[in-house]
Formats: C-alpha cells, sequence, structure tokens
C-alpha cells in the first residue's frame, strides 16, 4: 500500500486533526512499521461516541497497516473516581465488558479484532520498570500551570476543587504514550490537551524516549496526535444552542469546552445510545432525539450520518412512503446535507433511516451481550452501577 493511499485513511473523518500530518508523511515514507494506542477510562457501558467513532477510526488506521492498541486505563479510572473508586471492581469490568464491547464495536467498523493489542495499565507500569521515572521526567519538563488547564481531560473544569491525584492523571497519560512505545497517539479531540503536553516533551525526556530510524540516523522523536471529531448527545436545549452560538461568535476556546460539555456521555443515559441497546431502544432514543428541519449545525443525528455513515458505508438509503417523495439513496454527506437544509428530507424519515442502520451495524455487538459471558458481565456492570 502506497503511502498516500495509508495517511488518507489516517486522515479519513471522523479524524478531525492529526499533529502534525507533515510528521506522519515522514515515518509512513521512511517505513517505520508504526504503532497506535487509544486509552478509555473503565466507567460505565459503552456508547456509540466511545464504541463505534473510536472504532471506525481503529479500523481505517487497521487498514493503513498500523499495529492498533486499546489501553485500559484503569489507575486513570481510579484517580478519576469511577465505578466507586474500586480498583478490583474497574479491573473486573475492563476484562469482562469493556475490553469486549471494543473489540466488537471495531469488528462491527470493519476491523480486525484479533489485531488489537489489550493492555490493562496496571500491567503496563509492573511490566516496565522505566514507568515512574518517565513520569517524574515528563513532570519536570512541565509547568504545574500547564498540568491544571489540562485536567480537563477527566471531564472536569479549571478551578474545580480536585484532590492532588487528579493532578498526576495527565503526567500519567503522557507517560502512558512513552511506555507502550507507540507513534500515533489517538483519541477524541476533548484529549488535546494531553498529547500536546506529550509532543513537547517527546525530545526532552531520557526515560522511554520514542526513537525511530530514519535513514542512517537513531532520532529521538515527538509521537503523533490523531484526534477524532467527538459525538453530540442526543438532547440539545434551546440554551445550549444559544451559548453554542454566541461561544462561535465571541469566544472560539469556550466553544471548544461546550462542544465537550454536550458529548454523548454514559452518565446521561437518555442522550446516549449503547452499543447493546436493543432495536426498540435504539429508536425511542432516535426518535426523541434533537433533530430541528433544516438545520445542519449542532444536530446530533446529521452529526451520526457525517461521522459514521458515510465514512463507513458511503451511502444511507431513506425508505419512505410514496406521497413523501419515495425510497432515496444518498452516496454522500453532501447530497444528504444539501436535501435536509433546503427542506426535501424530513427529520422524521432522516430519523427512521439512521435507526435502522445502527440496529444493523450493532446487532453482532447486541448478541454478544445476550448470551453466556457477554450477559454476565453486562449484568455485573449494571449492578455495580446501580450499588455505587
Amino acid at each position: 500500500m502506497d503511502v498516500i493511499t495509508r495517511l488518507n485513511l489516517i486522515k479519513a473523518k471522523p479524524t478531525e486533526e492529526i499533529l502534525t500530518e507533515e510528521d506522519l508523511r515522514t515515518l509512513l515514507e521512511h517505513g517505520i512499521k508504526l504503532k497506535h494506542y487509544q486509552g478509555f477510562e473503565i466507567s460505565g457501558m459503552v456508547h456509540l461516541g466511545t464504541g463505534l467513532v473510536s472504532g471506525l477510526k481503529i479500523a481505517q488506521i487497521q487498514r493503513a497497516k498500523v499495529e492498533t492498541t486499546i489501553f485500559l486505563a484503569d489507575w486513570h479510572s481510579w484517580i478519576n473516581d469511577k465505578l466507586g473508586s474500586d480498583l478490583d471492581i474497574i479491573q473486573r469490568v475492563a476484562k469482562n465488558y469493556f475490553g469486549e464491547a471494543m473489540k466488537l464495536c471495531v469488528k462491527a467498523m470493519g476491523g480486525n479484532p484479533n489485531a488489537v493489542n489489550l493492555v490493562l495499565g496496571s500491567q503496563l507500569y509492573a511490566k516496565n520498570p522505566e514507568y515512574w521515572e518517565t513520569v517524574i521526567d515528563i513532570a519536570k519538563n512541565t509547568t504545574l500551570s500547564r498540568v491544571r488547564r489540562s485536567i480537563t481531560i477527566l471531564g472536569r473544569k479549571m478551578g474545580e476543587a480536585i484532590d492532588f491525584a487528579k493532578l498526576i492523571y495527565p503526567i500519567m497519560q503522557v507517560a502512558d504514550i512513552f511506555a507502550l512505545q507507540v507513534h500515533i497517539a489517538h483519541a477524541g479531540i476533548d484529549q488535546r490537551k494531553a498529547h500536546v503536553i506529550a509532543r513537547e516533551v517527546g525530545k526532552k525526556i531520557k526515560f522511554n524516549q520514542l526513537k525511530v530510524k530514519l535513514g542512517n540516523d537513531l532520532l529521538q522523536i515527538k509521537p503523533i496526535a490523531v484526534h477524532h471529531s467527538i459525538l453530540m448527545g442526543l438532547h440539545l436545549s434551546e440554551r445550549d444552542i444559544q451559548a453554542l452560538n454566541e461561544a462561535e461568535a465571541t469566544d472560539k476556546e469556550k466553544l471548544k469546552d461546550l462542544l465537550i460539555d454536550i458529548k454523548m456521555s454514559k452518565s446521561k443515559p437518555s442522550t446516549a445510545i449503547f452499543v447493546h441497546d436493543t432495536p426498540e431502544e435504539i429508536k425511542r432514543k432516535i426518535r426523541n432525539a434533537y433533530c430541528p428541519p433544516r438545520q445542519l449545525k449542532y444536530n446530533p443525528i446529521m452529526s451520526i450520518a457525517e461521522l459514521l455513515i458515510f465514512p463507513l458505508d458511503k451511502k444511507l438509503f431513506i425508505d419512505r412512503p410514496a406521497k413523501f417523495g419515495g425510497a432515496v439513496e444518498y452516496f454522500s454527506f453532501n447530497e444528504l446535507k444539501d436535501d435536509y437544509v433546503n427542506g426535501k428530507l424530513h427529520p422524521l424519515d432522516l430519523k427512521n433511516a439512521v435507526a435502522d442502520w445502527l440496529i444493523k451495524k450493532l446487532e453482532p455487538v447486541r448478541e454478544y451481550f445476550l448470551k453466556g459471558r457477554g450477559v454476565t458481565a453486562l449484568e455485573e456492570l449494571k449492578n455495580i452501577r446501580i450499588t455505587r
């Protein structure tokens, strides 16, 4: 596979940015055997944003001939008070539920689940004798104010009262990249601040240095960051829309924070579709979703089409009665967008088509969690969430 094809796969939607494309192209041109990772907190049930958006990007990266890793961040989840801050429970859910769910999502998005390495954080730390030296090395090359600004990667806000362990979290997230020796750090755009730190310290640290051979030279390099777009939650209020529009006009940094605030979240189950939801649940949630006529911006249903449907399948079939225009098939997001903005496609017809697409894609994931180890793992997680 040629360099341009591989580069385009990594750049394809849902990718929003690459830091930097030039660095990535250099490694591809020199034939470096690239390694990727994406890390996840173990914080509850997997929804579309975590499972399908990440799963699609991982599948694309696999097709670009890059080795892929899913990092099960048990210590990070413990630090960030997930699942009752019980490390034993977090590790059990990571192994029995989360890792399996993510591999199934990669498969649903056209990837190879058997080519995904699952790495538990605590296992990485036990096996890497220089891990904590790397943490200190990164910390010595990063200011406290920079770390405090980075706590938004935990879903926390600047100025929020936090325990000291949460300040260690961003430094550990950066150290994970070097301990894993990956060239591509991948995440949603909300994790950008940690990856920027990783690039800033990449050529300064002395432990777990990331090195590649370019020509005759063995060089210490910065990791490359690939950030995908974030899927919005299904419900937006008029207050949300007003705040987004105001920020878009006056404060781009605030807009970024607001977009993170409205992302699909497991903590707001009515606004999220979980990857093992029943067809009836998917239809109900999609039907109740925010999807104003003719409006593209801040429309979560259009976002699903743009970030998932067209990058994967390149088409969307909409079955509707003849009196409403009859069945229609779109072969690009731009075609869909134009008809929707011009009022030629009704929100309900769009919702029905998106719900049908999700039901079909998620069928193998849903089937796994209806029997055997899958149903046991899911029930255990549900019980934890109820009692904790």
